[in-house]
């Protein structure tokens, strides 16, 4: 149809600032939803464990009246395992668990109590968790115990996080 024009609604809002400079990649990640400050992060995988420590993360969060910060962490190898080259490099493996987890919390009744957001990260599981409780200002951190002989011989998360967290730690057996 020419000279046929659709206007434009009259509440839809510019997608950004013309006048505005564009923030880094690192501004980006550190603008966190004010609604979950002082929350109670948690470290989630889908495992039995971590299955447990959500549901005390969910307690704690209902208790204190403050929002609940799911972490998944997503895998990251170093490409020396390929290429044989110093230093280690990491590259992201596409990792679409995240998105199921996402999916499956999205449908979970238990989390209609609380408020809660998904946070998706890479790298190394503990710093990625204290990086998302700085972050966020989050009042605890709370993760499920590693059973089994891997984490008794790499050192679990529970207890790297305890040792190094700026904030308090909960460990779910």
């Amino acid at each position: 149809m020419a000279g046929h024009e659709i206007p434009e609604p009259k509440d839809r809002k510019p997608l950004a600032d013309p006048g505005s400079e564009p923030r880094t990649v690192e501004e980006a990640r550190h603008a966190c939803d004010p609604a979950f400050r002082h929350g109670v992060v948690v470290g989630f995988d889908g495992s039995t464990s971590s299955e447990r420590a959500l549901a005390y993360a969910i307690g704690m969060a209902g208790r204190s009246g403050s929002g609940l910060i799911i972490v998944h962490v997503a895998n990251r190898l170093p490409t020396t395992v390929w290429a044989g080259c110093e230093p280690p490099v990491f590259v992201d493996v596409p990792d679409h668990r995240t998105e199921v987890l996402g999916l499956e919390l999205a449908c979970a009744d238990y989390l209609s109590e609380v408020p809660w957001v998904l946070v998706e990260r890479g790298g190394d599981i503990c710093h990625e968790l204290e990086e998302v409780g700085r972050e966020y200002a989050a009042d605890a951190i709370v993760v499920g115990s590693t059973h089994g002989i891997v984490g008794r011989i790499f050192g679990s998360v529970a207890g790297r996080l305890a040792r190094r967290a700026q904030r308090p730690v909960i460990v779910i057996p």
